[in-house]
C-alpha cells in the first residue's frame, strides 16, 4: 500500500483534519492529539493491514505503523496534515489528569530527535569498544572527529531541549533554543571553571550573586526555563501592541529568563536533577538484582501503554549528574526476552505469513525496536509475550547483580553492549550484560518453543449425533442452508485426517485461484471453494488457532495437528471487517459444525470482491500428502473435503 493511501486512510479514521490538535512520531508510532478521542475509529484503524496496533495512552493516541512511520509522518504532513495554528493550539487543552499531561509533556519533548539520539549513543559505544581492542587511540584525529559527532547532541542538549520543549509549551522553539545555547554558551563554560577556583559569590548580576553551575548535557533546567519563556511570550502577546511586540517579546523573554535561569531556576533544577539521580541511586543500590528483575518483567507492558516516557529523562539525567547509568541496561533483556519469544514464534509455527512476521519482528527487536514483535507477533498469542516477560526479568535479575551501567544514552539494543564498556576497558560488567540479554533471549525462545503456541495432541473423535446437533443450533436465518448439510457417518467425523468441507459451494483447485499466493501453494496445500451460502463452519475437532481482526479470515488447529487456514475472498481484507460476523474468537474449543464466521455474500460480490474462498493446510510440509476427497464440481457443507497422509502410515 503506497503512503499517500495510508496517510489518507489514517487521517480519516483518526476524525479528519479537524479532529487533529498535532502530530508527531517516534520510531514506530505516529502519536496524534486529538480534539475529540471519541471520533476516532480505533477498531477499523487496528483492522488496516498497514498499521500493527493502536495505543491510547498519556493524551495521545497512537498508530503503531512500524519501522516506515516517518515516511507516512511526512505523508500525513505532506497532504493533510494539521496547520501550526492548530499545532499551537495543543497547549489550550484541558488535560485530563496531571499524570498523563506529564507523560505527553515528556514524550512530546524527547521523540523528535529520539533516533538522532540513539545513533550518537551506539557511536559512542563503537568508540568505547574500538578503544578497549586498541583499534583507535584517544589521541588520533579519527577518534576525536567521531567522538566530537557522537558528543555534539548530548553536550548541546539545552539547545536541542530548548528548541522541542519551546514548541511543546506553546512559544517560539528558537527563543527556547537561544535560551539554551546561553547555558552553553563559551563565557558562562568559562564563568563555571573559574567559579571552581575562585569563590563563586564574587561573581554578580545586578547585585545578586550568581552561582555558575556546568548546564552542557542537562536535561531538566532548560525544560523549567522553556517553560517559563513560553509562559512569558503569551503574557507579551497580550499586553504588547502588535507593531512592536514581534521583536520586544523576545527581547523581554531573553532579558528576563536567562538570568532569571542561572540565578534561580537553573540551581533548583540542577538540585532537583542531583536529587534524582542519587535517589535513584541509593534505591538501585538496595538491591540491584531486584531493580533488574522488576525493570526486565514490566518495561514492555510500561511501553504498551507509553509509560516507559517517564523513565527516560531519568536515564538521561543519570548520565549527566553521574556520568553513567545503570537504568538503560535493565531495559536489554526486556528487549530480548521479546526478541526471543518472537525467535519461538517462528520457529514452532507452520504458518507462513506468521513465520514471516515473527522473522521480522525478531529482526527489527535486536535492533531496539519491537513493536511488530511485541503487537505483531507475541501480545496477540498472549504466552509468548508473557514468556518473554519472564525471560526479561530474570535476565534482568542477571544484569543488575552485576551492577552494569551504560555511559552514552540510546535504544536498548544489539549495539547498547558497546555503551556499556567502562572507561577503563571490559570488565565483568560487560560479560554479566551479554550472560543476562543471552539467558532473556534464549528463555523466552525455549519457553515459546515449549509451550508458547497450542500443542498438537491427540484427542478422542466426537460421533456424528454431535456435527448433526451443532448444526442444528445455527440461527433461524440460516434454514436455507440446514437442508445443504447431509449426516455423516461417524468413522468420516472419528478420521483425525480428514476435514469436513467448511462451506457450501463449486469446488475449485487451488493453483486455478486468482491470487498467486495461494495459487503457488507457498502458504500450504489445499482447494478452494466458492461458496453458495453465507456461513463457514468448523470443519473438524479443535480450537481456533488466530482470527484476523478483519474477520474475513480464521485458523484452525485440529486435535490431531492439522492447521488450517480459511480466507473467504480474495483481498476482502481491504473490506476492513465489513460485512463479516465472527462467532468464535481465538482460544475457542471448537466441533465438526460449529459456526465460526457468518459473512453477506452478496454484499460482498456487490462490492466487486472475488468470493472464492482457499482452503489451505499450512502445515502441509508435515504430511507425505494432502488430497481432494470431494468427487463433485459442487460441496455441500460437512461433506469429506480434504484428506491427509501421513508420513508413518496411511490415514485417507
Amino acid at each position: 500500500m503506497s503512503y499517500q493511501q495510508l496517510a489518507r486512510e489514517i487521517i480519516n479514521e483518526v476524525g479528519g483534519r479537524d479532529n487533529i490538535i498535532n502530530v508527531m512520531h517516534c520510531a514506530t508510532r505516529l502519536r496524534f492529539k486529538l480534539k475529540d478521542q471519541t471520533l476516532a475509529q480505533s477498531e477499523r484503524l487496528k483492522a488496516h493491514p498497514g498499521i500493527i496496533m493502536v495505543v491510547v495512552s498519556g493524551g495521545q493516541f497512537q498508530v503503531v505503523i512500524g519501522n516506515h512511520v516517518h515516511d507516512v509522518y511526512q505523508e500525513i504532513c505532506r497532504q493533510n496534515g494539521p496547520d501550526e495554528e492548530a499545532a499551537e493550539a495543543a497547549t489550550a487543552e484541558k488535560p485530563g489528569n496531571v499524570f498523563n499531561r506529564l507523560i505527553d509533556i515528556i514524550s512530546a519533548i524527547f521523540t523528535p530527535f529520539l533516533g538522532v539520539m540513539a545513533g550518537s549513543g551506539i557511536l559512542k559505544g563503537l568508540l568505547a569498544l574500538s578503544v578497549a581492542c586498541g583499534w583507535l587511540s584517544p589521541a588520533s584525529g579519527t577518534y576525536q572527529i567521531w567522538y566530537a559527532a557522537s558528543d555534539a547532541l548530548f553536550y548541546f542538549f539545552p539547545l536541542v531541549l530548548g528548541y522541542t520543549a519551546g514548541k511543546k509549551f506553546g512559544g517560539s522553539p528558537f527563543l527556547t533554543l537561544t535560551i539554551g545555547g546561553a547555558l552553553t554558551h563559551p563565557l558562562m563554560i568559562q564563568a563555571f571553571q573559574l567559579s571552581t577556583q575562585t569563590d563563586a559569590s564574587s561573581v554578580a548580576f545586578l547585585g545578586m550573586p550568581v552561582t555558575f553551575l556546568n548546564y552542557s548535557s542537562s536535561v531538566i533546567p532548560i525544560i523549567f526555563a522553556a517553560w517559563i519563556s513560553c509562559w512569558l511570550e503569551k503574557q507579551c502577546g497580550k499586553v504588547l501592541p502588535a507593531v512592536i511586540k514581534n521583536f520586544f517579546t523576545p527581547l523581554i523573554c531573553l532579558m528576563i529568563t536567562v538570568p532569571l535561569t542561572f540565578l534561580l531556576i537553573g540551581p533548583a533544577a540542577t538540585w532537583l536533577s542531583q536529587g534524582l539521580a542519587h535517589g535513584y541511586q541509593a534505591i538501585y543500590a538496595l538491591a540491584p538484582w531486584l531493580a533488574g528483575l522488576v525493570i526486565g518483567g514490566i518495561w514492555q507492558v510500561c511501553v504498551m501503554f507509553g509509560l516507559h516516557w517517564g523513565l527516560v529523562p531519568l536515564m538521561m539525567n543519570n548520565l549527566a549528574v553521574l556520568g553513567q547509568d545503570t537504568l538503560l541496561p535493565l531495559v536489554l533483556p526486556a528487549v530480548m526476552g521479546q526478541v526471543g519469544a518472537s525467535m519461538g514464534v517462528m520457529l514452532r509455527t507452520h504458518d507462513a505469513q506468521l513465520k514471516v512476521l515473527a522473522g521480522s519482528g525478531a529482526t527489527a527487536g535486536v535492533f531496539g525496536i519491537t513493536e511488530p514483535a511485541v503487537y505483531g507477533v507475541t501480545l496477540p498469542n498472549r504466552r509468548p509475550f508473557i514468556f518473554g516477560c519472564i525471560g526479561g526479568a530474570l535476565g534482568g535479575a542477571i544484569t543488575g547483580f552485576c551492577g552494569v551501567s551504560a555511559y552514552s544514552f540510546g535504544l536498548a539494543s544489539i549495539f547498547s553492549l558497546a555503551q556499556f564498556i567502562p572507561p577503563a576497558g571490559i570488565d565483568m560488567s560487560v560479560w554479566g550484560a551479554s550472560l543476562g540479554s543471552l539467558l532473556a533471549l534464549l528463555v523466552g525462545c525455549i519457553l515459546t518453543l515449549i509451550a508458547g503456541l497450542p500443542a498438537r495432541t491427540n484427542s478422542t473423535a466426537k460421533n456424528a449425533a454431535e456435527a448433526v446437533k451443532n448444526v442444528a443450533a445455527l440461527p433461524d436465518s440460516a434454514a436455507s442452508h440446514r437442508a445443504d448439510i447431509a449426516p455423516l457417518a461417524p468413522a468420516v467425523i472419528d478420521n483425525a485426517d480428514t476435514l469436513l468441507a467448511p462451506l457450501s459451494g463449486q469446488l475449485l483447485a487451488l493453483e486455478k485461484v486468482a491470487d498467486t499466493t495461494f495459487a503457488s501453494g507457498l502458504l500450504g496445500a489445499g482447494a478452494a471453494i466458492v461458496p453458495h451460502d453465507n456461513y463457514v463452519l468448523a470443519p473438524f475437532h479443535g480450537e481456533v488457532a488466530s482470527l484476523f481482526a478483519t474477520r474475513h479470515a480464521i485458523g484452525l488447529l485440529s486435535h490431531s495437528g492439522i492447521e488450517l487456514l480459511i480466507h473467504v475472498g480474495i483481498d476482502t481484507v481491504k473490506l476492513n471487517g465489513q460485512h463479516f460476523t465472527a462467532h468464535v474468537k481465538p482460544g475457542d474449543t471448537i466441533q465438526p459444525g460449529d459456526l465460526l464466521i457468518e459473512f453477506d455474500r452478496q454484499a460482498i460480490k456487490d462490492a466487486g470482491f472475488d468470493l472464492t474462498t482457499p482452503v489451505i493446510i499450512s502445515n502441509s510440509e508435515d504430511y507425505a500428502a494432502v488430497v481432494t476427497l470431494a468427487n463433485n464440481e459442487l460441496i455441500p457443507s460437512g461433506a469429506p473435503f480434504l484428506g491427509v497422509q501421513r508420513n508413518t502410515k496411511e490415514s485417507v
